[in-house]
Parts: C-alpha cells; structure tokens; sequence
C-alpha cells in the first residue's frame, strides 16, 4: 500500500512539473508562432491581394469583435486612400476547413481578390484552389454581396475540374466573408480612416 502511496505522489509530482513546463513553453512561444503563421501562411495571400498597394498590408492591420470571434482587417492603400481590406474566411471542404483570405475594396464593394491559405485538400486535384491563379482571378471584381455558389449549384463561379467540394467550401467562405462584411462595415469605415495619410 505505502509503494502504491508513493507511486501516485511521485506520478502528481511529475504530472505537475510537465504540465507547468508545457505551459510556459507555450506563453514563451504563443507569439513568435502568430509572428510566423502570419509572414508564412497568410502573408503571401494577403500580399497578392493587396499587390500594389502604397503601405504594408501586414504591419497595417486592425482587429474587430464580431460576437465572442475576433477578426483580423489587413489594409491596402491605394491612390492614397485606405479603401481595401482583406481578412480571412473559412469553408468545409472535402479535407477539412479551406482557410480562405479575402479582399474588398470598400468604395465600390467589390471584390479585390482571394486567396487560399490553408487547407487539407487532395494534392492535384482540390488542392489547386491554392495554386491555379485562374480559379481566384474569376472572383476579382464581382460585386462582395449576395451568395457565391458554384455553377452546377446554379452561381457564378466556375469550380476545379474534379474538386468541385473544394470550389463550393470556397465560394461559401467567400459568403461568409460578406455577410462578415455586411455586419461590420461602418466600423471597417471608421478603423480606416486612421490610416488615411
């Protein structure tokens, strides 16, 4: 019985000490992890998105409470004006969540651009929601309203050959974004006028 006492005393003990050190690792490095999430894995989408814009999408950026979720806004800069935004969505497809990042310019309430910045899809076959350009040019300037479907769904967009769960997780990311959007939108106006030069 005393070695089984024992035994239990020494497992908490270790328990303890593992778990505070996990812990802290996990402080120490919380940062540094959003820090490389956000150069590697959303950077390059957000960056093509907001090609051509005057600032730094990445360092000029905003967070807005939608309920409990809080929404990061990357701004563009255009012709001198703080009149785009891109933040990220996400769709169920076929491997999972498509993260999806999404830029509207604000003025006309278009679409700028998406792009796909993360995703579990077939290699070769959904997976080229992320690498075929042609796929996310045909979002690039359709009106950021309404509801995106894919054509066999009777929208307007044109789904990957093969991949067409892929193309409806990102046409409903695309949706949700705009209902985001249209939620949001007076407080996107006042967020960027602080950036207005």
């Amino acid at each position: 019985m005393r070695e089984m006492i024992l035994m239990v005393v020494v497992l908490t003990a270790l328990s303890s000490v593992s778990g505070g050190l996990l812990a802290a690792i996990k402080n120490n490095t919380e940062e540094r992890i959003a820090y490389q999430q956000l150069k590697f894995v959303k950077g390059p989408a957000i960056r093509a998105i907001l090609e051509g814009s005057a600032n730094d999408p990445i360092t000029d950026r905003f967070t807005i409470k939608d309920g409990d979720v809080e929404h990061s806004f990357f701004v563009g800069v255009f012709d001198g004006q703080p009149n785009t935004v891109a933040f990220e969505t996400s769709g169920k497809g076929y491997g999972g969540d498509v993260g999806l990042m999404v830029g509207v310019n604000i003025v006309d309430e278009t679409l700028v651009g998406v792009g796909v910045t993360t995703h579990a899809e077939t290699p070769g076959v959904g997976a080229r929601a992320k690498t075929d350009p042609a796929f996310a040019a045909q979002f690039k300037g359709m009106p950021f309203k309404g509801e995106f479907k894919v054509k066999p769904d009777g929208g307007q967009v044109d789904a990957l050959s093969g991949a067409t769960i892929t193309s409806r997780a990102v046409s409903s990311a695309v949706t949700d974004a705009a209902e985001l959007y249209g939620r949001l939108k007076t407080q996107l106006a006042d967020q960027l006028k602080t950036f207005a030069k």
